[in-house]
């Protein structure tokens, strides 16, 4: 098999594809190396930075959407919030940051479950169903209209 060989002054592809460098108001590297030759590790993004600020405002028993903290920023969208809660979210609240519909995040409902319970966010019964496709529609969820934070007081 063969093995791509890097190009001169240019990073490889995971150094421009699989990183938060084409998140907004960010520029792709010019290069993966430092002046001194040695790899440089691109650090935190500062949308990411301002993403994950963001979610630790949110208070307890509370959650934005990530809509929500698009729109607070003014900048990107849900995608872009949701990529940065994907790769660096685990540093912060992750569980406050929820999608539009309230279901909590695949693969990790028990643990958002118990914080929601611990906190006290406001949460909906599923509605029981025979015909349920799939695990997601008899997990609680959570209710957005009585649990969403505006980004004022507590």
């Amino acid at each position: 098999m063969r093995q791509a060989q890097p190009v001169d002054n240019f990073p490889p592809l995971s150094v421009l594809w699989g990183t938060m460098a084409d998140m907004p108001g960010e520029e792709k590297p010019a290069s993966a190396h430092d002046a001194s030759g040695e790899d440089a590790l691109p650090g935190l993004p500062d949308y990411a930075e301002r993403v994950l600020d963001v979610a630790d405002l949110i208070p307890p028993g509370r959650v934005m959407t990530y809509g929500d903290i698009a729109e607070w920023l003014e900048e990107g969208g849900p995608r872009q919030v949701g990529r940065v809660m994907s790769l660096y979210g685990g540093a912060v609240p992750w569980w406050r940051v929820v999608r539009s519909d309230g279901v909590p995040l695949p693969g990790k409902e028990r643990q958002a479950l118990d914080h929601y319970h611990a906190e006290g966010t406001p949460l909906r019964e599923a509605a029981p169903s025979s015909r349920a496709r799939s695990h997601i529609s008899r997990v609680p969820r959570i209710d957005i209209r009585r649990a969403r934070w505006d980004g004022s007081g507590g």
